[in-house]
């Protein structure tokens, strides 16, 4: 999950002379320096805003008048910044002392249009105010370029080259007795000023002032929030999203979007958190910036990891109550029904925070009534709190407000849309109900629905807190372990509850082993590294040995390692998996898949009603299945990554042992180039569509086809010959293997190919002809000799077909052949078709928690979902 900018993973770095003493000018460096650090998903800052408009005059400030004049009939409330408010006029008092102090700017969509949703981010930056004669501007801030130590040119360099941009010059109306500077800030809530527009979550239209109201003012102790009900003019049909997640489709309908706006201006703490420097061993999100300081080696990049500001009562104690806990607040829309099973996923991260130290760390609470308290809002930004949207998307987002300084988790807004009930009814049933009686059939019990919506809540909330997707998690268990009742009670089904490891497939009936994973092993481990407070140390550098000798554990400690995120290339690294074996993973999987297929129509068809239910839930039968094929091919040209670093352990990188990757090979064909005839039983086709058996069959047909036979995949065996010679599972022996099966039909005496198979043998050679056109590697070589084989297996078996529909497959394919060899299509350009990173199948970053469940290497680019 939500969160949400890619993180820069960079070197332990130790600092060189002077660096550890440098910590103050390090923050002060940060704390003067212009703009914001990221954390991901973060809105972006837009063009230069409060700008003349092309050809008029510029006006001449008004003079200052009285104060008491300029404020007379409007609505005063005190707090950080007194507001003063007369219709649609808002007015800010700043006092002197909070000049040049950094602001942190929230937006949010509290109401939105059809199309968008509750509670998404609209963008977030760091401002500041500054006096300019009789003006105050508002400017952006960015923390990502320092010059810290004895780097005084480079400061002056970096201040140079990064001058803040003013989003706003407002005209100073009034001192107060007290110093404190009047300006009209109406603009900046009521017209599009780039830097802190929504537009851009709301259709991309502009702002209609004659349309946007002043909604309601509250001012606190640190922040003052302000609602607008703003009217935009369509922009074309253009994706709604905030600045963590967009695309999911078009916002509103017509030519105007409505929507209740919420700004949240808080104040950030005049002293930082001390920061903790980032490992890549114990992933974590962070924020980065790059220091310019001269007393270094070039420039250097530091990134602190996101982290909630705990501090112990009784910093003596061994284990102690923060002095201000974690509270989350339930809004005001979360479905009663759901609410404790998702307080409960909240507060199962107490027995992580334990041992770091901590008791009653984290609390969930209901957000309180209108009546209870009409200025509580979920947009605040010191809030953090759990949404519920209503829409039609299977997800959830645990995304996170970071203090660009240090680190800090400032709040957080995690979001459920309504149909993650139907993505957990989905996988609960195809993965677990077969050790669950009273799950196959749908809907889940309640009480089955709630755990699966506490594992959820506990995932997000893990992204809050800090954590991010554990891709290694869930391949450090063995397989015995998960059917292990006793094993899988204490610890669920996985290491880290961040790994996209979902319910227990590996368990047969009548183990009564448990199905759901809960915060495990590594999440401890996790947030003892995170949060364990080092008393003795002063700065962040001063850490970095204590730190290490922790990440250290994992070494002999395969349960502790993580990876941030998923790679294709890994099989140790996947998604949607479980074991240290997938073979007998997938093999257990798929035992338990033809038991759903034995109760899927009881399950799901119900008298009077169409098959809709039917449909979907036998479409996640094949996705679930898909996810194996998916993890088991990962091992042929597969390679192990562990994380290790100088000193501290051994190779990084180990390719997968041939006999397995064979094996694997082998298992792929065996699955999805026979067809499965429990997966495809007349009662259910008949039912669905005129052509559901040929489509359903050909899909999985590709995929195995594709997998084994994916350009990446074969240059990793490639390298792997280069290195380990006789050792390694060829490019040869795999193009063998598949042939041999894929024509297995043509040493028939009497040639007989069914249409299940046609299929198969034209998918077989439509992959290998796509592969000529490539000059990258010797795979175009490999191809063509397979090719020429074939057309030789071909021509030798036509005069021996038995039936009209072998032979005219025959003479086709045969054609195609020999077309492809003697007019070879052009080769494609650059990044068309299916997206590489680095010429590794590896799937882009997505923004936020993809709860979506997908086959692994079937990734299509995308923006986020």
């Amino acid at each position: 999950m939500s969160i949400i900018t890619t993180l820069l993973v960079t070197a332990a770095v130790t600092p060189g002379p002077g660096v550890g003493a440098s910590l103050d000018a390090t923050v002060a460096a940060l704390q003067q320096a212009p703009g914001q650090g990221r954390q991901r998903g973060q809105g972006v800052p837009g063009g230069p805003g409060g700008q003349t408009p092309p050809g008029s005059q510029q006006q001449q400030p008004p003079k200052p008048v009285d104060f008491e004049t300029a404020v007379k009939d409007f609505t005063k409330k005190e707090g950080v910044l007194n507001t003063y408010l007369k219709d649609e006029t808002l007015q800010f008092e700043i006092p002197t002392s909070l000049l040049g102090r950094d602001f942190l700017w929230l937006t949010n969509i509290k109401e939105s249009p059809r199309g968008g949703y509750n509670g998404s981010d609209a963008g977030e930056r760091i401002v500041r105010f500054e006096q300019r004669g009789d003006k105050v501007l508002l400017r952006l801030v960015d923390y990502s370029i320092v010059a810290t130590g004895e780097g005084a040119d480079a400061a002056v360099a970096v201040k140079q080259g990064n001058v803040m941009p003013v989003v706003a010059a407002l005209d100073v109306k009034a001192k107060s007795k007290t110093g404190g500077l009047l300006v009209d800030v109406t603009r900046l809530y009521k017209t599009d000023v780039p830097e802190l527009s929504a537009k851009g979550s709301l259709g991309g239209g502009n702002m209609d002032a004659n349309r946007t109201f002043l909604e309601k003012v509250n001012v606190f102790k640190s922040n003052v929030n302000v609602e607008i009900f703003a009217t935009f003019t369509s922009g074309g049909g253009q994706p709604a999203g905030g600045g963590r997640r967009g695309g999911f489709g078009a916002v509103g309908g017509g030519p105007s979007n409505t929507a209740v706006v919420s700004h949240s201006l808080v104040l950030l703490p005049e002293k930082p958190m001390m920061g903790r420097l980032y490992d890549s061993r114990v992933p974590l999100f962070a924020t980065g910036f790059q220091d310019y300081g001269i007393s270094k080696l070039g420039v250097k990049s530091y990134e602190f990891v996101s982290r909630h500001r705990l501090e112990k009562k009784d910093p003596d104690a061994k284990m102690s109550d923060p002095v201000k806990p974690i509270i989350f607040y339930l809004g005001r829309e979360v479905p009663r029904k759901w609410r404790a099973a998702i307080k409960a996923g909240v507060e199962d991260w107490n027995v992580a925070f334990e041992a770091a130290g901590f008791t009653n760390a984290i609390k969930c609470l209901d957000a309180p009534s209108e009546k209870e308290d009409p200025n509580w809002s979920a947009e605040d930004a010191n809030t953090n709190v759990i949404r519920w949207a209503a829409l039609p998307i299977a997800n959830a987002v645990g995304p996170s407000t970071i203090d660009p300084r240090s680190g800090e988790v400032m709040s957080n807004h995690i979001i459920f849309w309504h149909d993650i009930l139907k993505l957990q009814t989905q996988w609960y049933f195809t993965q677990a109900s077969p050790s669950d009686p009273r799950s196959q059939r749908l809907p889940l019990p309640d009480d089955v629905m709630e755990k699966c919506l506490e594992f959820v809540a506990a995932h997000e909330v893990g992204h809050t807190l800090g954590f991010v997707h554990n891709g290694k998690s869930s391949s450090t268990v063995p397989i015995k372990l998960l059917r292990d009742p006793k094993w899988t009670a204490a610890n669920g089904t996985c290491p880290s509850i961040m790994d996209y490891a979902r319910f227990n497939y590996v368990a047969q009936p009548g183990d009564g082993a448990a199905l759901i994973p809960k915060v495990g092993i590594y999440d401890k481990y996790a947030a003892m590294w995170a949060y364990t407070p080092i008393p003795h140390a002063t700065n962040p550098w001063m850490e970095k040995q204590t730190l290490d000798l922790w990440a250290a554990r994992q070494v002999d400690e395969p349960m502790l390692r993580a990876r941030n995120g998923f790679a294709s290339y890994d099989p140790s690294a996947l998604s949607e998996a479980l074991g240290d074996d997938a073979i007998e993973a997938s093999r257990l999987g798929l035992l338990n898949l033809k038991r759903v297929m034995g109760y899927i129509e009881p399950a799901t068809v119900r008298l009077g009603e169409d098959f809709e239910d039917l449909s979907e839930t036998y479409g996640a039968v094949f996705g679930q299945l898909r996810n194996y094929v998916g993890h088991v091919s990962a091992n042929v040209g597969g390679v192990v990554e562990t994380n290790y670093l100088g000193g501290r352990g051994g190779d990084t990188y180990t390719h997968v042992a041939k006999d397995y990757q064979k094996r694997s090979a082998k298992w792929v064909m065996d699955t999805t180039f026979e067809t499965q005839g429990w997966l495809v039983p007349r009662s259910i086709t008949q039912k669905l569509g005129p052509t559901e058996i040929l489509n359903r069959v050909k899909g999985l047909q590709s995929q195995g086809v594709n997998s084994l036979l994916q350009t990446a995949r074969m240059t990793r065996m490639l390298d792997n010959e280069a290195l380990n010679g006789g050792s390694a599972y060829s490019v040869a022996e795999l193009m063998a293997d598949v042939r041999a099966n894929v024509w297995r039909e043509l040493s028939a005496p009497k040639v007989s190919v069914d249409v299940f198979r046609r299929s198969l043998q034209r998918t077989y050679v439509n992959t290998l002809v796509a592969k000529l056109p490539s000059t990258a590697s010797d795979i175009r070589g490999y191809a063509t000799g397979e090719l020429k084989l074939s057309q030789e297996l071909l021509k030798r078996a036509a005069s021996r077909a038995a039936d009209q529909a072998t032979l005219d497959h025959i003479q086709d394919l045969q054609q195609v052949i020999e077309m492809a060899l003697t007019h070879p299509a052009p080769e494609a350009p650059a990044n068309a078709g299916f997206f590489f990173l680095n010429g590794i199948e590896e799937p882009k970053d997505n923004d936020g928690c993809d709860m979506f469940s997908e086959p692994v290497g079937w990734h299509l680019s995308k923006s986020g979902r």
